[in-house]
């Protein structure tokens, strides 16, 4: 029997472990052969499921989620069609609420896992060919052959210490700029927009079986490990284990963890303070700075906990704080977005995420969208269209302010220059977001160094006093020095003042300098110095005369 896993990813940068999660359970079973056809979906779809075609399989599996949704029906439509008699299965998030009208609708797919899939799919692969068995497989949803829906519950392994790793499939991709490492299943907290909000109870790996695969993570030379545990700290004395067993693998992986700021303790922002630079990249999920809007959306957690822990996490020097908030959420308005964008700025996030409320199949706000008066989208990604709080127009300016984040505030080049002009302008935010509005831009995809000339050429205009600062932050991002940024830089036959103040840097006479003079008297102005020997676009010295 042959079972061929479609791998439909959005870029090749991402990677599921459904894959070698469901592999490594049944990779004793010699009368199972597996095939893969790996895709992203921007790939031709006829070229996709023509591979699949050539293997022939008898079943096909995949997992559906958001944002390879539409891609995956189109390829397996074509892909039955092709093999009538192949029996095509699938699982994964979109699976987590009522199934009854996605089967009826798509009707080449033959059944749904709902849940956790690692103890039912190999029971299901023993019977896969007679759906007469199928109601005792915990989690299936299908038609049977009366066409009546079958609804079997949801899948949970709540011996998930005792599953086989992913990391021993043949499948388990190595080859990506990072890997998944689940090191918990569930969730302590209840949020009514979160797929795990119901996942209950918590289930955790040991801190040696932990270092265990973390050990073979590390030979296969893996630099960057994203730990799945929907909140890293519900457990103090865990979390302070897990970050001693991390520092044995310092300095050779980050580790990117979910954190939740309202439960930090004392002990454990000191543990935090300790680490080295670099060993962790830190998500905070904060998705409102407003009480009303967390408890409605049923966050466990004070808000002033939430507060001081991310202004804790913020000034921590050793490591990124990921801040995120999520427009569309019940009682959020639009002004109360952008305050809390300037909060977490003056927080010193180290970046701000702004992404727009999607209602999830199986979460509990989906369930409630009328009686919270939201309107989202019926297909996948199911975004929040409008709410009471926030208008259509408003929900499009969110998103726009998202692209500015992500293009300015998120881009170490341009951050400290636009954290700068947001704190020190309560209106700049807006007004350069209706500037890259108005000259149609803000959905473009742009160059690092297009952007700088936007900013250079907005605040020349509109904040003049400004226009040094934005020169410095281009000469130091290593843009060129013959661009508009740079039109009151001097470059030819500088000689160093008599005095002036080192800022980083040693200077020396190999030094290549230019000089950008800060009024029109030019005797006050910042000097940059470059090497001449190497290839090195940024300046390695600074001082200001």
């Amino acid at each position: 029997m042959k079972i061929l896993w479609l791998d439909l990813n959005s870029s090749y940068a991402h990677s599921s472990l459904a894959l070698p999660a469901l592999h490594a359970q049944t990779a004793t079973n010699e009368s199972i052969e597996w095939e893969i056809v790996s895709a992203t979906i921007n790939e031709n779809i006829g070229m996709v499921t023509n591979s699949i075609y050539h293997h022939q399989p008898n079943i096909i599996a995949a997992t559906n989620w958001l944002f390879n949704h539409e891609q995956l029906l189109h390829i397996l439509s074509r892909a039955k069609t092709l093999l009538p008699d192949c029996c095509i299965a699938l699982g994964g998030p979109e699976f987590l609420g009522d199934n009854e009208a996605f089967l009826r609708k798509n009707s080449f797919v033959n059944c749904v896992f709902r849940g956790e899939g690692e103890e039912v799919f190999p029971k299901w692969i023993e019977i896969w060919d007679d759906s007469r068995k199928w109601n005792t497989i915990t989690g299936l949803c299908y038609l049977d052959q009366s066409h009546n829906y079958q609804d079997n519950g949801i899948a949970r392994v709540m011996d998930f210490a005792h599953l086989k790793a992913p990391e021993k499939s043949c499948f388990f991709n190595w080859s990506k700029p990072f890997v998944q490492l689940e090191t918990t299943r569930g969730c302590f907290n209840t949020c009514a927009f979160c797929v795990s909000g119901g996942e209950k109870p918590v289930r955790t790996l040991s801190i040696d079986t932990i270092r265990e695969r973390l050990i073979l993570i590390h030979r296969k030379g893996i630099k960057n490990v994203r730990v799945l545990d929907r909140t890293f700290n519900y457990n103090n004395k865990r979390a302070k284990e897990l970050l001693n067993l991390f520092l044995e693998f310092s300095p050779d992986i980050c580790f990117h963890l979910e954190i939740h700021p309202a439960l930090l303790s004392d002990e454990l922002k000191q543990e935090l303070a300790r680490l080295p630079k670099g060993l962790l990249h830190l998500e905070a999920g904060i998705q409102s700075l407003k009480e009303a809007v967390l408890e409605k959306s049923r966050r466990i957690g004070r808000l002033a906990d939430a507060l001081n822990g991310l202004k804790y996490l913020c000034s921590l020097n050793n490591t990124v704080t990921h801040a995120d908030l999520i427009a569309g959420l019940p009682l959020y308005h639009l002004p109360e977005i952008f305050d809390d964008v300037h909060t977490l700025a003056e927080y010193g996030a180290g970046e701000i995420q702004l992404e727009s409320l999607k209602l999830l199949p199986g979460t509990e706000m989906r369930r409630r969208a009328e009686e919270l008066g939201i309107r989202y989208s019926p297909l996948p990604p199911y975004e929040v269209l409008q709410t009471r709080e926030i208008t259509v127009d408003g929900l499009q300016t969110a998103r726009f302010l998202s692209r500015l984040l992500d293009g300015y505030y998120n881009t170490p080049a341009w951050q400290s220059i636009t954290r700068t002009l947001m704190l020190e302008n309560k209106h700049f935010l807006s007004d350069f977001l209706n500037h890259l509005i108005n000259i149609g831009l803000i959905d473009q995809p742009l160059s690092l160094e297009r952007r700088g000339m936007i900013l250079y050429d907005f605040c020349k205009k509109n904040y003049p006093d400004y226009q040094t600062k934005v020169s410095i932050a281009w000469i130091e991002a290593g843009m060129s020095l013959k661009k508009i940024p740079a039109e009151k830089v001097k470059t030819k036959r500088q000689l160093p003042p008599k005095n002036w103040t080192i800022i980083y840097g040693e200077y020396k006479e190999s030094l290549r300098l230019c000089y950008l003079p800060m009024h029109q008297d030019e005797e006050q102005g910042f000097w940059f110095g470059y090497e001449s020997e190497i290839q090195k676009a940024e300046p390695v010295f600074k001082a200001k005369s």
